[in-house]
């Protein structure tokens, strides 16, 4: 079986899924059907992907496995974002890193600031 194509490889228009087939039975379903985004990923980068979700995501462990560095391995993962159609990093929060956020709750506890500074500084972050 061969890997579907998301794109033709004549004009490069997308193309689109016309007819399914059962394995078992050879019933088949014709229509329009979506391929998923996924579908417009090559080969290559759909590997990477499988060996993303297979370490869960850490990077250390795509380093240790491919023998590549944390920014090759950033490099990747970001040109599979933006196939997909999306911005990387345009989804991040803007706010208070994990650290300003503990600094604040230290000097809370360390009486350095008040309650209310505290709860000023968390929602202006929001």
């Amino acid at each position: 079986m061969y890997p579907l194509l998301g794109e033709c490889p004549v004009c490069h228009g997308e193309l689109a899924v016309t007819t399914l087939t059962c394995r078992e039975c050879d019933t088949q379903i014709q229509g329009r059907f979506s391929a998923g985004p996924f579908s417009q990923l090559s080969p290559q980068q759909l590997e990477f992907v499988e060996l993303f979700v297979r370490n869960e995501g850490k990077i250390t462990r795509m380093e240790a496995e491919l023998s590549l560095s944390y920014p090759t391995i950033r490099n990747r993962l970001h040109e599979i974002i933006r196939a997909l159609g999306y911005e990387p990093g345009g989804e991040e929060a803007s706010g208070l890193s994990e650290e300003d956020r503990r600094k604040i709750l230290t000097d809370l506890e360390n009486g350095k600031i008040d309650y209310e500074e505290a709860m000023r500084l968390l929602k202006e972050s929001e």
